[in-house]
């Protein structure tokens, strides 16, 4: 599997502990590229505008002879979403993104939406930071295994609403129902069950694996 992970510059203490994988592409986006060599792994790529690292730290990395793409200040993209449009012209099988909660609030509520891009191409998407795992979903069934590092699992309604929304093996099951924008319906299930399975008919949804 070809996985593309995109470490932007999102708080540091919300990466988690391990980031290394094996058979990855890492690319650092903005102050991502100084988190990722504190970790002593090698970005392929740096991608920003770079206004929340030193000239000193700019430097260094054009000394490293680093594949750098700089852009301005002003633009009309954020820059992972820059670096996602990158990553998605490599074809990967799976894109993960880093670095991409926490801090500023409008940050994290457009990175969620980003999401929608790989669903859009049919490309595994996915934002991990200490405490979630966050992904979309077309309607379809789809299976779940329990995961002790996320115990909760919520789903939210990316569309105005998701019909026939169906969840076994959780604790708190659903037959049929209907999830709309502003319903707590599907907030902090947990699976009851090794394997569980939530399927629905209509609508885009958001699944949430989390732990306190």
């Amino acid at each position: 599997m070809k996985t593309i992970c995109l470490v932007s510059g999102g708080p540091e203490y919300l990466l988690p502990e391990k980031l290394d994988k094996d058979d990855a592409t890492f690319i650092g986006i903005d102050e991502g590229v100084l988190f990722l060599q504190k970790r002593n792994i090698a970005p392929s790529a740096a991608f920003g505008d770079f206004d929340s690292i030193t000239d000193e730290d700019v430097e260094s990395l054009k000394e490293q002879n680093m594949n750098m793409f700089t852009f301005e200040q002003e633009k009309d993209m954020t820059d992972l979403e820059l670096a996602l449009q990158w990553a998605f012209e490599q074809e990967p099988d799976r894109i993960e993104l880093y670095g991409a909660t926490g801090g500023r609030l409008d940050h994290e509520m457009i990175n969620m939406q980003l999401l929608k891009q790989g669903l859009d191409r049919g490309i595994e998407m996915v934002i991990i930071d200490r405490t979630n795992e966050v992904f979309m979903k077309k309607p379809g069934r789809y299976m779940l295994e329990k995961d002790e590092r996320f115990p909760y699992v919520s789903f939210i309604p990316f569309s105005s609403e998701v019909k026939g929304i169906t969840l076994e093996g959780f604790k708190y099951p659903l037959d049929q129902a209907e999830l709309v924008w502003g319903s707590t319906l599907c907030i902090s299930n947990e699976l009851v069950t090794k394997k569980g399975t939530y399927s629905f008919e209509d609508g885009i949804i958001m699944v949430v694996r989390s732990k306190d």
